[in-house]
């Protein structure tokens, strides 16, 4: 069992979503950083779709009521256990009635910060809804009672895969992921790839030039639903309506403002504003942990890159993984790639 103390800004059960339903406009929701709650789940022993938390810019303490392990993957707050500091992507053993607490963003080591994911021995035990564990916040269903977490609540655990010398093995560690892209290629502007959208022939050469070209701040008013972006305004060749269509999590629509929206996990099914681009499934979890006001540039790539940048993610898991193997860590049977293109 684990006793929420303090929520943090917003935090909620999550899994790797509730896929297949699109058709009654249901999202998929789940972790922004599918990537980050995949290694944190490995790393204590549970299958990838076990559910974790998502914690938002820090400032929460969770109690821990029985004996597990958890895994941190994601952003940096600084986190401790009963003041013993535990980094992102280590598997640490806990003791009962010990306290974890993350520090608030822009605090931990001088960083900025957005989100970071909580995986526990057993994964967290809240009734499954339409084949999903995931907290849907618009809708208000799934996770513990359809909401984000708030002082008190409590947590059941599944049962751990781990034996009792598992969950008590002393803390060990995982290299973090890198990629191709830099940010310090960028400067200061965390790197997007982005492939032209459906709609991308509306908008003028100029602008279709400017969006890779010019960067974008991310704005306050983004959440779970999409990122709003602020900067170069975008035009369109000429005005006029268009037909609602399907989205997915990438999806970048440009508005009558001509400032971007690029969606996130929790949004609709269909959109109506033009569809100039969409971000690489790869890069997703860049735009997860990118915090409020920071920088983005919308760098262009074709399909071969983004299956390349797809493949080098995959690899990267799959090496890990092996290596907790050898290490003698149980390994779940789902524990394989995931196709580059959701079936959703």
């Amino acid at each position: 069992m684990i006793v929420v103390l303090k929520p943090g800004m917003l935090a909620s059960v999550q899994d790797l979503g509730r896929h297949g339903h699109r058709q009654r406009g249901i999202c998929p929701g789940g972790a922004l950083d599918t990537l980050a709650l995949t290694m944190a789940n490995r790393l204590v022993g549970n299958p990838d779709e076990a559910a974790g938390l998502e914690l938002t810019m820090g400032g929460c303490e969770l109690r821990f009521d029985t004996a597990t392990r958890i895994a941190l993957a994601g952003d940096d707050f600084g986190a401790q256990l009963d003041g013993m500091p535990i980094w992102p992507c280590w598997s640490v053993p806990v003791q009962a009635g010990q306290t974890l607490k993350l520090v608030g963003a822009n605090v931990a080591a001088g960083k900025k910060g957005m989100r970071t994911w909580l995986a526990v021995a057993g994964g967290i035990d809240v009734p499954p809804v339409l084949g999903s564990r995931s907290t849907d916040l618009k809708a208000g269903f799934g996770g513990l009672a359809g909401r984000a977490l708030k002082k008190g609540d409590r947590l059941p655990l599944g049962a751990p895969a781990l034996n009792s010398a598992q969950l008590a093995r002393r803390r060990f560690g995982v290299r973090p992921p890198e990629w191709a892209i830099d940010v310090r290629d960028f400067g200061e502007a965390i790197p997007l790839r982005v492939m032209l959208g459906p709609e991308s022939g509306l908008f003028t050469p100029a602008s279709l030039a400017a969006m890779s070209r010019e960067p974008w701040r991310i704005t306050p008013q983004s959440n779970r639903m999409g990122s709003r972006l602020e900067g170069l305004v975008l035009e369109r060749k000429r005005a006029g309506d268009m037909l609602s269509s399907g989205v997915i999590p990438g999806t970048i629509q440009v508005p009558p403002s001509g400032q971007p929206i690029i969606l996130m996990g929790d949004a609709q099914t269909t959109g109506g504003y033009p569809r100039i681009a969409v971000v690489i499934r790869a890069d997703l979890w860049k735009l997860a942990q990118a915090p409020l006001g920071g920088m983005l540039r919308l760098v262009q790539v074709d399909a071969a890159e983004a299956l390349q940048a797809w493949a080098l993610q995959q690899r990267h898991l799959l090496q890990m993984t092996q290596g907790l193997a050898v290490s003698g860590w149980p390994v779940p049977p789902t524990a394989a790639p995931q196709p580059a293109v959701s079936s959703d």
